[in-house]
């Protein structure tokens, strides 16, 4: 069978995505990362406990939500949010240019790949445990299309000050790998700043750090916990070095995985090698972990002689990264980088 204009067909019995000659990869996605004050949020399980919780603390802050996803409940009203029985149905009746995910882990993958089936440009799964299988599948998905961006699973969503806060907002500290940019260092010096985390904890003390500072990170992405991220490290990056109104970088990681080393080659080939390199500061969380132990969630182990903190951190200084040893310093660090670079 052959493609429609928005439409996704079946060939020998797999499912086809969209993809064009202006977009012709995952990688041309990352650009949807860029939410802001007028971005359309969507959410799929809108009616369950987490997903009322954490929308109506969306809608407070003033994310611009247009409704909600449960079969069960379509044509009711939720937190004031029309309910639509399918992401298809909203889709066409509310434009959504983001969707965000509150759905148990065996129904997970299945509605991310509905709202890829459906061109969402950013997808943000929040929910934890999805099995790996399901996981891969979904990558598979992502991989096949050039119009839907993946944040997660097992991530705190993202954050915009302008104001247009994702998932997890603003009060909520359950988080994992993150990614942070404008730095406002006083009321009228705006400047810009990327933060790739670890956990929440980590973040929020970089936050707290920042507002003794006299900074504030303007928006922020969070990667995830899990081993299959639809979103890495240097993704993000990419985004905001090439960005003229990012001027610093914050990378928070953690043990586990090659996101950190990567990011950092990444740096090291397109930062570190520029005229006036963006100043770039770093925290990396579970330099005591013993290796081969599982810390807190799938992406957290140190296996096959990969992933142990050390290895980041050298890397990122390296990359010609301030690596501290608490994220409360990572604010401070990065005001006195910015100075060093002329920037404040």
């Amino acid at each position: 069978m052959y493609r429609q204009a928005g439409q996704v067909l079946q060939r020998g019995g797999r499912r086809a995505f969209s993809s064009s000659a202006s977009r012709k990869s995952y990688d041309d996605t990352i650009k949807n990362l860029l939410i802001h004050k007028d971005t359309r949020v969507l959410c799929q399980g809108l009616t369950g406990k987490t997903g009322t919780f954490h929308v109506r603390e969306a809608l407070a802050y003033g994310t611009n939500m247009v409704g909600g996803v449960s079969p069960k409940k379509a044509g009711q009203t939720h937190l004031g949010l029309p309910i639509f029985g399918s992401v298809a149905e909203a889709v066409k009746e509310t434009r959504p240019d983001a969707t965000v995910l509150y759905v148990p882990p065996p129904s997970a993958a299945d509605a991310i790949i509905e709202a890829i089936e459906n061109e969402i440009g950013l997808i943000v799964c929040i929910t934890e445990g999805i099995p790996q299988a399901d996981e891969i599948r979904v990558m598979n998905a992502l991989k096949s299309q050039s119009k839907s961006r993946l944040v997660g699973p097992n991530c705190p969503g993202g954050k915009s000050l302008s104001p247009a806060p994702f998932i997890h907002p603003t009060y909520i500290r359950t988080s994992t790998r993150y990614t942070c940019g404008p730095l406002q260092l006083s009321a009228n010096s705006l400047r810009s700043t990327l933060q790739l985390s670890t956990l929440s904890d980590a973040r929020w003390e970089f936050n707290r750090d920042t507002s003794t500072s006299r900074a504030k990170s303007s928006l922020c992405v969070g990667i995830g916990g899990d081993p299959f991220p639809g979103t890495q490290h240097v993704d993000v990056i990419k985004v905001f070095l090439d960005d003229p109104n990012t001027e610093g970088i914050v990378i928070i990681g953690e043990i586990g995985g090659s996101m950190e080393e990567e990011a950092a080659e990444y740096l090291l080939k397109y930062n570190k090698t520029r005229k006036n390199p963006k100043p770039v500061v770093g925290f990396i969380a579970g330099r005591t972990a013993p290796p081969g132990r599982r810390m807190g969630h799938a992406g957290a182990i140190i296996a096959g002689g990969k992933g142990a903190a050390i290895d980041k951190v050298r890397a990122l200084e390296a990359a010609g990264a301030i690596v501290t040893d608490s994220p409360a310093k990572l604010g401070s660090e990065m005001l006195k980088a910015m100075k060093a670079a002329g920037l404040v």
